[in-house]
């Protein structure tokens, strides 16, 4: 077996954080949460990593969803609205029928009367009214005293 063939050893670090040192200058209050926290991490080659602590994301307050959805609500006023207007459109449309078949009816009524008097008039007996010529056979036989049939 060679050195290629062997895994290398793995050699665990852990980071020591650095204790802070007592500075000289006055430090200026901050409010919590406004700032967020520096941390310095020593490697253990010497090397110092310094950097903000990441706070892990707060998921928004979840707020209670109502039971029944508005859009359903809507949904469903919208179709008994429709409902309601379609029977309010079945009754106009048989209203209109009726109507139709009523006017229809007067007009036939009309044209049978009036055609009545037309034909009265013009099939009729004329009384006292006369219009044509009238033969009287009986004087024009006796007046030529012979009679062709």
């Amino acid at each position: 077996m060679t050195h290629l063939d062997r895994p290398p050893a793995v050699e665990v670090h852990h980071p020591q954080p650095i204790t802070p040192h007592p500075t000289a200058a006055p430090l200026v209050p901050v409010q919590p949460g406004t700032a967020a926290q520096v941390q310095s991490v020593v490697l253990p080659d010497g090397r110092v990593i310094t950097g903000y602590a990441i706070e892990p994301v707060k998921p928004e307050p979840v707020t209670a969803k109502p039971v029944i959805s508005p859009t359903a609500v809507n949904i469903a006023l919208g179709g008994i609205g429709f409902a309601a207007v379609c029977g309010g459109l079945f009754l106009l449309t048989t209203f209109i029928a009726a109507l139709t078949a009523f006017i229809t009816q007067l007009i036939i009524l009309a044209a049978v009367i009036f055609g009545g008097w037309i034909a009265v008039q013009i099939l009729g007996t004329s009384r006292g009214r006369s219009t044509g010529t009238t033969v009287n056979i009986r004087k024009a036989v006796i007046k030529r005293s012979h009679f062709h049939s």
